[in-house]
């Protein structure tokens, strides 16, 4: 028997548990692989949805991404390439950072550089602009600036992160479930309950047996309650669109499933098409806009990547029991260079940015403490690829009130901001409130940030801010009016 055996032998643990240290971190393998599956389901829309955002939008010169201008082809390839760089780069998080982190193309960023920036220039160009961003926010983490940036923030600060984003994946989970909608009328409530103020419509019915599901089993301990709640979620839904053909929820069809309809598929399998890897020109867009104008995008889709990430792992960790004192991640330096090499993978797969998503939540709250989750949902993503059902059969309805006991969980953490001190409790509380008002959590965070400057030196105590805070604060004011800034200089 060599060291090593013996080693592992007087432990009492696998060669996988001591790699991922799945007993250290109080987890099980049932747990990370329950934790990896619930993961994806939750996030597997993106496999769906990144297509009908990138795949249908023509670029300056009026083709869709990978060239041609049918864009069912380009919808297509963009699935299948959507569904490779997430299962490689979460894959990659797992095995590096050893952290239950998620990865997959970003919403919002996405629509951005689809409707904002790939319509000025070729799509090979925007994406050029996504690799340049990712390398540089790689450099910054290289150099340990955005390490840096992340620990100067204050611990209440982080805290307030985490539950703004808990309140943050609640309001995504209601909205994409339909229980909560924008009104169709121009007047009255920005958002309001169901259709018309009530709630119909048998989607609505699965949603709401979802929930009731999946907190009924947490609060029993049962084992795998989020996983649990979903898988029979889908079974309900497929049941239904079976017999009363529910359809798509659409303008004429507002008591529709949401994004993808719960039935089985005519193509169990499909042939992967990978034209659009590598389709990306790092400089085209200086020419096509010229030098200020491509500077500029690239600061936007920086700021926010930079800033969504440290958030995003700083909830995760928090949910997960795994922040040291000062609120820190285990291997922060390595999550943060995945989630940069994510980011210019994305663009070089002409997928847009791919950044950490705060969907991984719900895989923790299923138990999974480590990174071997993130290699069972990367694993998923992998098989997405060919096997259509995985991502067609979950509507949002089943899928989304994990996210609502998963914000729940999160919120629980504001009881570790002192609210009697308005220094950090106003600052803490537009970080809380702007994720979900503004959907942006960038934006909560800026704000925070901006306030918590202002406060401190106003009230004579700007010596104790870290000199980084105004660093971070300036660049976000710069983020705030960068539309007028850009009409200004270009």
């Amino acid at each position: 028997m060599s060291s090593s055996q013996a080693s592992t032998a007087r432990s009492g643990t696998s060669p996988l548990d001591s790699f991922f240290k799945i007993t250290e971190r109080g987890s099980t393998l049932g747990r990370e692989i329950r934790g990896g599956l619930v993961t994806f389901f939750t996030m597997a829309y993106i496999v769906v949805l990144n297509p009908l955002i990138i795949g249908t939008v023509k670029d300056g010169s009026g083709q869709f991404v990978g060239g041609g201008t049918d864009p069912a082809v380009a919808i297509a390839k963009v699935a299948v390439a959507t569904a490779l760089v997430a299962g490689v780069v979460t894959i990659l998080m797992g095995v590096v950072a050893n952290f239950p982190l998620a990865l997959a193309t970003g919403l919002g960023l996405n629509a951005f550089i689809a409707f904002s920036v790939a319509t000025k220039m070729t799509w090979a160009d925007a994406m050029g602009l996504v690799v340049l961003e990712g390398l540089i926010i790689l450099l910054l983490v290289l150099t340990g600036f955005r390490k840096a940036v992340f620990e100067a923030v204050p611990l209440q600060l982080k805290i307030a992160i985490s539950v703004g984003i808990g309140l943050f994946i609640a309001f995504i989970g209601v909205i994409d479930a339909g229980f909560v909608r924008r009104p169709a009328a121009l007047t009255g409530p920005p958002v309001e309950l169901g259709v018309g103020g009530t709630l119909r419509g048998w989607p609505v019915l699965v949603f709401v047996v979802g929930l009731i599901l999946i907190v009924t089993l947490y609060a029993r301990k049962v084992k795998g309650a989020i996983l649990i709640g979903i898988l029979a979620a889908t079974v309900l839904a497929i049941i239904i669109e079976a017999v009363a053909n529910v359809g798509a929820r659409t303008a004429d069809n507002p008591d529709g499933w949401g994004l993808s309809v719960p039935k089985l598929p005519d193509q169990w399998f499909t042939k992967p098409n990978l034209d659009t890897i590598g389709e990306f020109s790092l400089f085209g867009s200086f020419e096509k806009i010229g030098v200020v104008s491509a500077i500029l995008l690239i600061f936007t889709l920086m700021l926010a990547d930079f800033f969504d990430t440290m958030g995003t792992m700083t909830a995760i960790g928090a949910e997960a029991g795994l922040l040291d004192k000062d609120g820190n991640p285990p291997n922060s330096q390595r999550i943060l260079i995945v989630d940069s090499v994510a980011a210019a993978a994305g663009g070089a797969a002409s997928v847009s940015s791919n950044t950490s998503y705060i969907e991984s939540a719900a895989g923790v709250g299923e138990g999974a403490r480590t990174g071997l989750a993130s290699v069972i949902t990367g694993i998923c993503f992998l098989i997405s690829m060919v096997v259509a059902p995985l991502v067609t059969l979950v509507p949002y309805e089943a899928a989304t009130p994990a996210l609502i006991l998963v914000g729940f969980l999160m919120m629980t953490q504001v009881k570790g901001i002192d609210f009697d001190d308005i220094e950090v409790a106003f600052p803490a509380f537009l970080t809380i409130i702007l994720m979900p008002f503004t959907y942006s959590i960038s934006a909560g965070i800026g704000a925070g940030f901006v306030m918590y400057v202002i406060l401190k030196s106003v009230r004579g105590k700007a010596r104790q801010i870290h000199p980084l805070m105004w660093v971070v604060a300036a660049l976000f004011v710069v983020y705030f009016v960068i539309g007028p800034l850009t009409d200004w200089l270009t």
